[in-house]
This record gives structure tokens, C-alpha cells and sequence, in this order.
């Protein structure tokens, strides 16, 4: 009887580059999972971390947040012991116990603590799975994975104008949860042409609806476009303080692949920024995140300007989960455009760059 081959006389095959696990039932094509997890994305208000852990979920990933002392903790929200969520425990100054069996766990997601066995030594298998965290216009913000191009700048976290700028209020508006894909969301923010229909209710004017000609203008990190017309940005029901034949230049930059930020130029030195942060938490799910800058209006309460920004997102949530197909077609062949589409079409053609499949999260 021939013997087999010894395993070193048998051909080799090459190494291929080992890629990490995917999340349990993930919605998204597995090529573009790998892309998106590289990215910094926003998962909770900084401000409402301490009064206990909290709950968020990145990409189909389930996460805990919570502090240790001073610093933020980004873990799998998922206690190695007997597989309960962290986010259904409790949190003291030091970290989070999980509601079982009191496991404690502290900086760097260590267990430091079981009160079952007090002395015995702790295994690192009872330590979580942790993600970098950084602190950022009031938000907590992680990634996945480490970036396959580090020094590249758009993984860096987005930059949002003015946000530290002597004279800038800081508001960080409750975040909103959406039943759609956050390209589409994304592509929404971006969009200048659907004020006078969809925002009817808190600014648009639906007897001006022309959209001047515009140029995107692309950069390391995506682009940015100067937009002028005579559509004022005041809440409807406000008198409007702009002189007549005032222009209007909302200035907007793209950070691919799901932040951006719009600066209004109200008169004079006047300026409003606001950052829409998409954060995937499915390919069906996104939770927006909206940190305001503004220099002007700093006696009206934060609350309402909660409200009236959540007023503008309900109106554009509405039709975000309308739309169909639900995926972000990249293929320009699948939707038809118009020339006031020339931003949604530079940041599909920039989503393309990235590698993105043409049926984007489908």
C-alpha cells in the first residue's frame, strides 16, 4: 500500500492575507464590511456616558461604552464568562459589573474582579475584546480595525469647522435613529435640490426651488462645494434679518465615506455649522449624530435648537426610508440624474474610488 506524502513534500499554497470575523448575521457585502470597519465612526454622546454603560451597535458589531475614571471604554458588549450583555449592568467610577455574576471590569476592558472567587488569579479569556476610542465634538468615536492606510487623512476622525473657535457655542443634539443605509442619509445632507419639497415645515420655501449651477471640488478626504442661491436659512415664522438680494453660500465638506459638514453664512460674521455624522449600525440601520457650532443666537435655549434640527431630520428621515432600492446604487446607470445632482454624483464617483461593490450594502 503506497504511503501518503510526507506534508513537506506536498506543494504549498500561497499565504493569503488573514481577514478578521466577520459580526454574527452581518448585513453587509463582506468586502465592504472590511472597508467601512477601518473608519472612525461616532457611537455615543460623550455627555451621557457615567450614569451607566451604553448600549450601540457599529457595523453589526454590539458595543458597550463606558468610562473607567477619566478614560472611555469601547468593548464587545458581551461578558466572556456566560455570554450576557455588559450594557444591562451597572457602572461605579472605576468601570462596569455585569447583572450575572458580578464580574467587574475596568480600564482597558480588564476584569479585575470576581466576587464568586475572589483570590483565585484572573484568566486574560475573562478580559473584553476592545476598539480605540477618542473623544471629539461631544461624541465617542471608534473603529472596528486598524486602517490599512494609516497616514492616509481620511482615517482620521472628520474635521467639523469652527467647533473650538472663541465664540462658537458647542451643542451636541440628541442623536436619531433611522430606517435606512447611511449612504443614502449621507447623500440626503448633501443634496440642495429637495429643500422647497421636503422641508415645507422648518426653512424650505417651496416658491424657490432653482438650483444654481455648482462645482464639487475633491480633495484627500472627499470634497467640498461652495453653494450660493437666495434661499434663506431662517426657520419659517422668523423674520428674516438678511438684506434684500442677499446671497446665501452654504459651504459644504465631504468626509467619505458617511460624514459631512454644512457652514451657513448668515449676514455679516454670522456662521452655523452642522456636522451629520452617519454611524452604520446595520445596512438598514443608521444613528445620526449632529454636533452644532453657532456665533450668533447664543441667548436661544439648547433645547430649541434640539427641536428644530429634529424637526429637519424627521423631515428627512421620512423619505430616506421611503426610498428604494434601500442600497446606494453606484453603477451611475441604475438611477436616472439631473444636472443639481452634480454632488451626489461625486460622492458616489469618490464611494467608487474606495472599492465599494456598485450595489452598495445591498
Amino acid at each position: 500500500m503506497d504511503h501518503p506524502p510526507a506534508e513537506s513534500s506536498l506543494p504549498q499554497l500561497p499565504q493569503l492575507p488573514q481577514l478578521p470575523q466577520l459580526p454574527q448575521n452581518c448585513s453587509f457585502d463582506a468586502s465592504d464590511w472590511h472597508i467601512l470597519s477601518q473608519f472612525w465612526f461616532p457611537v455615543a454622546i460623550a455627555a451621557e456616558l457615567g450614569h451607566g454603560p451604553i448600549g450601540a451597535v457599529l457595523l453589526d458589531q454590539k458595543l458597550v461604552i463606558y468610562r473607567s475614571g477619566e478614560t472611555i471604554v469601547v468593548a464587545d458588549d458581551l461578558c466572556p464568562h456566560r455570554g450576557v450583555p455588559l450594557s444591562m449592568g451597572s457602572q461605579d467610577g472605576d468601570g462596569i459589573r455585569c447583572i450575572y455574576h458580578g464580574l467587574h471590569f475596568g480600564p482597558g476592558g480588564k476584569c479585575d474582579h470576581v466576587p464568586a472567587n475572589p483570590d483565585m488569579g484572573i484568566p486574560p479569556r475573562l478580559n473584553l475584546k476592545t476598539y480605540p476610542a477618542a473623544q471629539k465634538y461631544g461624541l465617542v468615536w471608534t473603529r472596528l480595525r486598524a486602517p490599512e492606510a494609516p497616514d492616509h487623512p481620511r482615517s482620521a476622525i472628520p474635521t467639523m469647522p469652527h467647533w473650538d473657535d472663541p465664540g462658537f457655542q458647542q451643542i451636541n443634539c440628541p442623536s436619531i435613529d433611522i430606517g435606512g443605509f447611511a449612504g443614502r442619509q449621507l447623500e440626503g445632507f448633501i443634496d440642495v435640490a429637495h429643500f422647497g419639497f421636503v422641508h415645507l415645515t422648518t426653512f424650505g420655501d417651496p416658491n424657490n426651488t432653482v438650483v444654481p449651477s455648482y462645482v464639487p471640488v475633491t480633495n484627500e478626504v472627499g470634497f467640498s462645494v461652495d453653494y450660493r442661491s437666495s434661499v434663506a436659512n431662517y426657520p419659517i415664522g422668523v423674520e428674516s434679518s438678511a438684506p434684500e438680494g442677499f446671497v446665501w453660500l452654504r459651504h459644504f465638506e465631504v468626509h467619505l465615506p458617511f460624514t459631512a459638514s454644512i457652514t451657513v453664512h448668515f449676514p455679516g460674521e454670522a456662521r452655523l455649522v452642522v456636522m451629520n455624522c452617519a454611524s452604520p449600525m446595520t445596512s438598514r440601520q443608521t444613528r445620526l449624530f449632529c454636533p452644532i457650532a453657532r456665533n450668533f443666537d447664543l441667548h436661544i435655549p439648547v433645547e430649541a435648537v434640539h427641536e428644530f434640527n429634529r424637526r429637519v431630520f424627521e423631515e428627512d428621515r421620512l423619505v430616506v426610508e421611503a426610498q428604494k432600492p434601500e442600497f446606494l446604487p453606484l453603477d451611475p446607470t441604475l438611477e436616472a440624474h439631473i444636472s443639481a445632482d452634480r454632488s451626489s454624483f461625486a460622492y458616489r464617483k469618490g464611494l467608487r474610488a474606495m472599492g465599494f461593490s456598485p450595489i452598495f450594502a445591498a
